[in-house]
């Protein structure tokens, strides 16, 4: 009996091309999508997840009254928590932002020659830091591999970066960053952090380093014993039992006696919510975006389902042919579960065969998709039993959503009825072919209205007046090696040569650019009559050379620029500060010109010398920030105005001469204005995820509609055939033929517009500035809608309409 279901459910398929092409394209375009998706989610839910403590450890954060969160702890609260609280079994502090310097090989095979690159995926880490996390030691002892000051351990692709083939273990490595020069002995070699690892350190230098104050270069905000620089995040070991929350309420009792006047609290986030944490409204930062999960979940769903209803509609469509089989079949004695089995069976074979399609077609579009999300996965991620029985559950389930309405509706007519073909010719299937229609469109259109909202949003954001001058700017990363008694000379000799080039337009030294952070926030700055509450504001502070306003197009509101004698003195001999408007106005100056020659408080006093114009210094997401400016030469980055013709081979100049004064330093640079574009990647990604789904949800819409309108066409080809024989035109046939399908899918634009402004509005809330919701965008979304409908109906239509009436006739 099998057997014969089996035969009969082929030739169904091979008898009607149209029915079965439609489906199986869809059904595999939409498992599909749903496959690729479930790739990137089953990716973002097991980031971490490899950690055997990941259930025991807790980041401590700071929290202000306004719920504001953030990271940066000092280095001395990790001890006095393990001392005071018995529930701290342990803690591991990392210090792991901004950290970038130049590490050269000093001994190994590469003595004769050094190997020098300037690393910024490096850490400083405590001892425990290989106990606490699970990062497989290959070479050395976990336990001791960071005890000791200046040591290090290495990832093994960096051990066979800087040493070759010989043994890693023993070897010494040069460090030069902000601390100065350093040796460090590697002590351990561990296998290179995977993927889905937030925590992703080439290098890991043992913070005990800083022990010492003679290591820290003057830096002594750094000391371990510090309750003041706050600059590392801070991991705490709980038991598995422990009540963090009440933890939290101690922490926050012994602050209050160390520390009454300071209001912000102490508060702990479970490690395993990092990445992801535990819903939208987590307050606490993360490093993945949970909102985007389920929006790619949601969108990869939808996908599918639109597939599901394209085999639903087609079904119905095609039920007056198979609704006379099933009369035939039942009067020669079938059972109600013999053709209940037989059609869920074809369902079954369908969606059968649309999933084998689907797994090669990932397998295919794996690179594309991998390039779209800017992440490493595969099938590979899916290999478990649970993506199998998943699978399975998906092919069990589609086939019973996509075949039981037709399967149970179709056997339930009796014989006579479905012999007269009284289901096909039924408002209930038509009314529901209808509404299936009218959601696969509304949900397409949705798409559609969201991708060209999301594209408008980031066009603006890129072609807004910044205040600030981007193009034609090359920024070169500040030499770490090589900072003697000479450095000064050779860098004044450097300006002198840039001077000289002709293609040189101007040129400044600085400590942060537009697109990067500042150097760092700040807050106790006040007027000398403050206000109440004055020393809580916190300002944004950058060192800028005399040049980097002229450089950059940066306007001044009031008052002057800072001279070149106040910028080699420091702002801490000259006394001098700029300030932006909003700073302006923080500090109680209306109008900001009035804060011109003004003295503030930052632990000495300092003159105002001048007022910036409000500019974006990051990007249009964000309010401009309140912003001091600091005087200073030889910052970290050296940015370069240039002519627009022969780029690479002034970049080629630009390297030789830096080379030459600066032995030992990598040659780095990057544009501004690509540099300050990059802060725009997620809305990027955002659209291209959002186009890709818009035009695989229309076009599996479509396919469906194309069948739909196929087999409408020819339950009316004797219909059409008289029509044209009493001297009906082609376009009225057209119009006959397509008015009902055009009423649904505008039908569905108007369901589509209210929903797709919501989310669209919702969205843009993220913005501190954003585009107006105009209706013409929600007009053209609609219009392309109907366009793309009338286009793959009209196929159909125009074809019926031309067809001879008397072929039509004699057909019947």
């Amino acid at each position: 009996m099998y057997k014969n279901y089996l035969k009969i459910a082929l030739r169904n398929l091979l008898k009607n091309k149209v029915f079965s092409g439609v489906n199986i394209a869809g059904l595999a375009l939409g498992i599909a999508a749903f496959v690729l998706i479930l790739e990137y989610i089953s990716f973002e839910n097991s980031v971490n997840g490899f950690h055997k403590n990941l259930p025991t450890l807790y980041r401590m954060l700071w929290q202000n009254k306004t719920g504001d969160v953030w990271t940066d702890m000092p280095p001395a609260v990790a001890t006095l928590m393990k001392e005071k609280f018995p529930e701290v079994t342990d803690f591991c502090r990392v210090v792991d932002s901004s950290i970038s310097g130049i590490v050269t090989s000093a001994t190994g095979q590469n003595r004769q020659s050094p190997r020098s690159f300037r690393e910024t995926e490096i850490a400083y880490a405590d001892a425990s830091f290989f106990s606490l996390f699970s990062f497989p030691i290959l070479q050395g002892d976990a336990a001791t591999a960071l005890t000791r000051p200046n040591t290090v351990a290495v990832s093994e692709s960096y051990a066979r970066k800087y040493f070759g083939n010989a043994k890693a273990l023993g070897q010494v490595l040069t460090f030069n960053n902000q601390f100065g020069e350093a040796l460090y002995t590697v002590t351990a070699v561990y296998a290179d952090m995977p993927q889905n690892s937030d925590l992703k350190f080439g290098m890991v230098f043992s913070l005990q380093t800083f022990a010492n104050p003679a290591n820290l270069n003057g830096n002594d905000w750094a000391r371990l014993d510090s309750f003041d620089g706050a600059y590392l995040i801070t991991y705490l070991q709980l038991p598995e039992d422990a009540d963090y929350r009440k933890l939290e309420d101690k922490f926050d009792q012994l602050k209050k006696k160390i520390r009454p006047e300071d209001a912000n609290r102490m508060v702990l986030q479970p490690a395993k919510n990092i990445h992801l944490g535990a819903s939208l409204s987590d307050p606490y930062p993360t490093t993945g975006n949970l909102g985007f999960v389920y929006l790619l979940g949601g969108i990869a769903v939808l996908i599918l389902v639109i597939a599901w209803f394209n085999y639903i509609n087609l079904s119905t469509a095609g039920a007056l042919k198979r609704a006379k089989e099933v009369g035939v079949r039942k009067v020669i004695g079938a059972g109600h579960r013999q053709l209940i089995g037989q059609f869920l069976g074809e369902s079954f074979l369908l969606n059968l065969l649309g999933f084998g399609l689907a797994l090669m077609l990932v397998m295919t579009l794996q690179p594309v998709f991998n390039e779209l999300i800017k992440k490493e996965l595969s099938l590979n991620l899916l290999t478990s039993n649970a993506f199998w029985l998943a699978g399975l559950g998906l092919l069990l389930f589609g086939a019973l959503a996509s075949g039981g309405y037709t399967a149970f509706a179709l056997t339930s007519f009796r014989p006579l009825q479905t012999l007269k073909g009284a289901f096909g010719t039924s408002a209930k299937g038509g009314s529901l072919r209808k509404t299936l229609v009218v959601f696969q469109f509304s949900v397409s259109v949705v798409l559609i209205i969201c991708t060209f909202v999301l594209y408008r949003q980031l066009r603006f954001m890129q072609n807004q007046n910044l205040g600030v001058k981007l193009d034609q700017r090359v920024v070169i990363h500040g030499p770490e090696v090589g900072k003697d008694s000479t450095f000064k000379a050779r860098t004044a000799a450097l300006e002198h040569e840039l001077d000289q080039l002709p293609y040189i337009k101007s040129f400044c030294s600085s400590g942060t650019v537009p697109g990067n952070y500042y150097n760092f926030s700040t807050n106790g700055i006040t007027r000398q009559n403050p206000a109440l509450g004055d020393d809580k504001k916190t300002y944004s502070m950058g060192f800028i050379d005399a040049k980097f306003l002229p450089t950059y197009g940066i306007a001044l509101a009031a008052g002057r620029n800072f001279t070149t004698t106040e910028c080699e003195a420091g702002y801490v001999k000259s006394g001098k500060l700029l300030v932006n408007e909003k700073g302006a106005k923080w500090l109680g100056f209306k109008p900001a010109a009035d804060a011109v020659g003004k003295i503030i408080n930052w632990g000495k006093p300092f003159e105002i010398v001048g007022v910036v114009n409000d500019y974006h210094h990051q990007s249009l997401q964000k309010a401009i920030d309140p912003i001091i400016f600091m005087p200073q030469n030889h910052g970290n980055w050296l940015t370069i105005q240039l002519s627009t013709d022969r780029i690479q081979t002034k970049i080629a100049d630009l390297e030789r001469l830096y080379k030459a004064s600066y032995p030992g330093n990598p040659f780095e640079f990057f544009f501004v204005d690509e540099n300050y574009n990059r802060q725009y990647q997620t809305e990027q990604q955002y659209g291209r995820i959002f186009i890709t789904a818009s035009l695989l949800a229309i076009f599996i819409a479509c396919l469906g509609l194309f069948g739909l309108a196929t087999f409408l066409t020819e339950q009316r080809t004797k219909e059409i055939g008289v029509r044209k024989v009493l001297g009906a035109s082609v376009g009225s046939i057209v119009s006959l033929l397509s008015k009902d399908f055009m009423k649904l899918v505008l039908l569905a634009f108007v369901i589509a517009s209210p929903i797709a402004w919501y989310a669209t509005r919702y969205w843009l809330q993220n913005f501190e500035y954003k585009i107006d919701l105009e209706w013409w965008l929600f007009g053209l979304a609609g219009g392309l809608a109907v366009l793309i409908a009338l286009a793959t109906i009209s196929f159909q239509s125009i074809k019926a309409a031309l067809t001879n009436p008397v072929s039509s006739l004699r057909s019947e």
